[in-house]
């Protein structure tokens, strides 16, 4: 994404070895593979193709270039396994909600063997906001209270965690006449910082409202379609890893989070039903990894009976009076 850092360079010193002395007879080095760090993927290489000599500036300083004994080109391409799970995952919320609905269970994958003290069958449990703060292992009793608050139902054995080493979360904050607002935010829970991190998020209605982000510079992309492209700005683009929380003994871990407002205008997407599901991204991508998302946005449903209930009420009120 950034063109100054699409190339490196480095160099090998390849050494003849009999019978194989002839320096006029060059064969590249084979077997080329390109494996991805944490959270980026892996690349399958094809085989070298003789090019012409490659040209780089003098190493003198002096203006001139020096040409390539021999130059080969070895082409890379994104290996795609469709059993391969997630390494990233998504979360939503919403103001007229409050429960939070997690990433999915073993989203970035989960022991084949079945497990004895937790479900990879059962959904994932509707959490408390501030259930997201805290690892997963310290959620079980946060998660249980507010089941039971919810009149929700407990599974047992609980259902599996994520298992993801980085989580995003997704809350819709305001809807107003004019336009509306969301709030990302991004945990690393894992050992390992990213340093110039970048996120795309594609939204199939209402990217081409996309206004300003605050924390983060943001544009929306020409060339990909409904996709608002974000990182942190210079000097904050940094999302450091999962560290020990004040007292190691008695807290949990913290992980490292990044975390803006992204606002949009309503005049460029008439008719956009933002509760409904429109303002949550339908795909969400981490250092170009495609995240998991959940199966369901948050319920608006005692929003809509409440709004029903209250015209039913204003639509008595004369009929009552008339009566009276």
């Amino acid at each position: 994404m950034d063109p100054s850092k699409s190339k490196s360079r480095f160099q090998m010193q390849v050494y003849k070895m009999p019978p194989n002395l002839n320096r006029s007879e060059l064969a590249p080095p084979r077997n080329w593979k390109i494996s991805g760090a944490e959270l980026n993927p892996e690349y399958q290489c094809g085989n070298p193709v003789r090019v012409s000599p490659s040209e780089s500036p003098d190493p003198t300083g002096l203006p001139s270039n020096t040409s390539a004994i021999a130059s080969w080109q070895i082409v890379c391409n994104i290996t795609r396994d469709t059993t391969r799970k997630s390494k990233c995952c998504v979360s939503f919320s919403s103001f007229f909600n409050e429960s939070v609905v997690p990433c999915q269970t073993c989203a970035c994958g989960c022991s084949a063997k079945p497990e004895r003290t937790c479900s990879v069958a059962e959904p994932a449990l509707l959490l408390p906001p501030e259930a997201l703060l805290v690892p997963f292992e310290n959620r079980t009793k946060m998660a249980v209270t507010w089941a039971d608050r919810k009149h929700l139902s407990v599974p047992n054995p609980m259902p599996c965690g994520d298992n993801c080493g980085v989580s995003i979360n997704w809350h819709v904050s305001t809807d107003y006449r004019r336009g509306w607002t969301a709030r990302i935010t991004l945990f690393n829970w894992g050992e390992t910082d990213f340093a110039d991190w970048f996120v795309a998020v594609e939204m199939d209605k209402a990217a081409p409202g996309f206004e300003k982000m605050y924390s983060f510079n943001a544009s929306s992309l020409d060339s990909v379609k409904n996709t608002i492209f974000m990182q942190g700005k210079e000097g904050l683009n940094f999302l450091v890893a999962e560290a020990n929380g004040s007292n190691p003994r008695k807290d949990p871990k913290v992980p490292g989070k990044q975390q803006s407002v992204i606002s949009f205008r309503k005049k460029a997407t008439p008719g956009i039903k933002v509760v409904d599901g429109d303002g949550f991204p339908s795909k969400v991508f981490f250092n170009g990894e495609e995240c998991s998302l959940p199966l369901v946005y948050p319920s608006s449903g005692f929003r809509n009976e409440f709004s029903f209930v209250s015209m039913m009420f204003l639509m008595l009120l004369p009929i009552i009076w008339m009566w009276q």
